[in-house]
């Protein structure tokens, strides 16, 4: 399903090198469905180019061809107008990203002797911060979901406070099984991407939802065949997956952001993820400790949220910096 906004994508029929790619990034690298997906789409919308405008498959792409599409890719991203420049280099970057990635499999499958992406430099990317709330916003959030206290009201701020209080992907929040509930609920086990597995403590407040939550859990929970119990933290009777689809929960989030008079543009899933990292640290968390709950293998990954800290990093670098401190005593 396209994205709202996105234009559907006719689904060409891509060389069979190109499923071996997206099977081999599957299980070698354990890349997750939607990692697959956005592959997909990125190769896929490279080949329909090469074919309609170059009349060549994407194994036979030169260096002038792969230039070509992402002088045409960025033609057309690029608008009127001060957002779009920066969504349109996003997207160039990821589309040649995909595009190397794919020729290097190919290069060491013997596929082909050269990888045409080699020379072609990528495209300077001003720094996106991440956005996020406030904690005023985040507790009103909270404070609105809890107003009815009804079964779909306890599952909504158990949620939000789960999210909130570890800074899990939504898809893994919404994936989550009974098992990985641990002890008296003071921690979840939680596997990530390409299946790392790492522990992320709960508040107290997280552990009196969750508890507060698993005595109506039931309310939601279908038979997955039989009276065999739900395995899911947050089940679904209407889902495929048999749990709460990232979907529907990213819309309860904007509905509820109406009801706490809170722009329902600035309010998604990834939001609270980046609230609670970004609350953490300025608040006195160190990085690592921060990279390990959020699941980042690289921190370069979890340091942007530095970025939007401002005058309270520096201050405390004035401040607890021995050599700030050597400074203060010489003049």
């Amino acid at each position: 399903m396209a994205r709202p906004g996105r234009p559907a994508m006719p689904k060409p029929d891509l060389h069979p090198q190109v499923d071996s790619f997206l099977d081999m990034l599957t299980t070698e690298r354990g890349a997750a469905k939607n990692t697959r997906q956005a592959y997909w789409r990125d190769l896929a919308d490279v080949s329909l180019f090469l074919k309609e405008k170059k009349n060549k498959d994407i194994t036979k792409a030169s260096t002038d061809d792969i230039k070509a599409y992402l002088k045409d890719l960025s033609e057309k991203t690029h608008g009127k107008g001060s957002g779009k420049s920066k969504i349109a280099v996003r997207t160039v970057a990821r589309r040649l990203s995909a595009l190397r990635q794919f020729y290097r499999f190919l290069v060491s499958e013997n596929s082909r002797q050269d990888d045409p992406t080699s020379t072609i430099e990528s495209p300077k990317q001003g720094r996106s911060l991440p956005k996020t709330l406030s904690e005023q916003e985040v507790t009103a959030l909270i404070k609105t979901a809890g107003a009815t206290g009804n079964a779909e009201s306890i599952r909504l701020v158990c949620l939000l406070e789960l999210l909130y209080a570890t800074g899990l992907r939504v898809s893994e929040l919404v994936g989550l099984p009974m098992s990985a509930i641990g002890e008296n609920q003071q921690f979840l086990m939680v596997q990530g991407k390409a299946g790392r597995e790492r522990m992320v403590p709960l508040t107290e407040t997280a552990q009196k939802s969750l508890a507060k939550y698993i005595e109506v859990r039931q309310q939601f929970a279908g038979n997955e065949g039989g009276n065999k119990p739900s395995k899911w933290v947050f089940p679904s009777k209407t889902s495929e997956s048999g749990h709460l689809t990232r979907q529907r929960f990213a819309q309860l989030l904007k509905d509820l952001a109406k009801d706490a008079g809170i722009d329902e543009e600035r309010v998604s899933p990834h939001v609270l993820r980046h609230a609670f990292a970004t609350h953490l640290l300025s608040n006195g968390a160190d990085l690592r400790s921060v990279q390990k709950m959020l699941g980042h293998a690289d921190i370069a990954t979890t340091q942007i949220y530095t970025h939007i800290l401002g005058d309270k990093i520096k201050q405390t670098v004035q401040e607890k910096h021995p050599l700030s401190k050597t400074a203060d005593s010489k003049a």
